[in-house]
């Protein structure tokens, strides 16, 4: 039984695009905020990055 374990998923409630940062935010406790603003910061240079890297969380981890 997995009595007060947690497992990451894509939130339903809390989600802009596809649910990844509101997930992540649950998973760890804080406001998916910083985790969106850590995707926008990583695309900056050229975009690539912080889309290659939501695009594989959103493959990878499962939706609720």
């Amino acid at each position: 039984m997995n009595v007060g374990r947690r497992s990451l998923r894509r939130s339903r409630n809390n989600r802009v695009i596809a649910g990844v940062a509101g997930g992540m935010g649950e998973f760890f406790g804080i406001a998916p905020f910083w985790f969106r603003l850590g995707f926008l910061i990583a695309s900056i240079p050229g975009g690539v990055p912080g889309l290659v890297l939501y695009l594989l969380f959103w493959i990878i981890v499962p939706s609720e």
